[in-house]
């Protein structure tokens, strides 16, 4: 994102758009449309990916949003993007109750759903962080480690997965996943290395870092 001065491109949105530009706006409401897609996408339930395109949740997400960007340019309680993606959050939770939950007979595992992590997202986290460490130039040695990789991952607790999810898929800086979750920025950091450092306990593998 283009830093203008120390302030972002979506700051300058902000502050125009506080000050009545109709395009501002505009630009806000739909500078981060692919980034929410892509954080949908990430977490869509496989049973629901075949019949639910990640655009029309999207679109949902930012009709919910624009009635209340006057009172986030009144008063703004997140940055901009952490704030825009509660509204697909909330968008994913009922999308889910309306087509999974309904089915299932116990209401107290519908209330404690939350939007997880797709297979092929477990894919995609594996590929980046074994692209980040060491890279045997044998194939067969390289695809086991991602084979592995992708068990681990598997098998980290939701937060962490979560974490590495958000800061290594979604390329959300840690200020803004601080933002998201209630917490200090660095906080943010140390639970990141700390699901890192799980996931490499998960691995066994001595020497190969992800």
């Amino acid at each position: 994102m283009t830093v203008k001065s120390g302030k972002t491109d979506t700051d300058w949105l902000v502050e125009r758009a506080r000050n009545g530009d109709a395009e501002a706006r505009k630009g806000l409401m739909e500078r981060h449309r692919s980034r929410l897609r892509q954080m949908i996408s990430l977490r869509l339930d496989p049973r629901l990916a075949a019949r639910v395109d990640p655009s029309d949740v999207v679109q949902e997400a930012l009709a919910a949003a624009y009635p209340r960007l006057d009172d986030y340019l009144r008063d703004p309680p997140l940055p901009f993007y952490p704030w825009l993606r509660q509204f697909a959050w909330n968008c994913l939770l009922q999308l889910h109750r309306r087509h999974v939950s309904a089915r299932r007979r116990s209401v107290a595992r519908e209330e404690a759903w939350q939007p997880g992590v797709s297979s092929e997202s477990v894919v995609q986290l594996s590929q980046r962080l074994l692209a980040r460490g060491s890279s045997p130039s044998d194939h067969l040695i390289r695809q086991e480690l991602r084979d592995r990789l992708q068990a681990a991952l598997a098998k980290l607790a939701p937060n962490d997965r979560e974490i590495l999810v958000m800061r290594n898929l979604e390329q959300m800086p840690a200020a803004a996943i601080a933002a998201v979750l209630g917490i200090k920025e660095g906080t943010v950091r140390v639970r990141h290395l700390r699901a890192l450092e799980r996931l490499r306990a998960l691995l066994d593998l001595e020497g190969e870092e992800p």
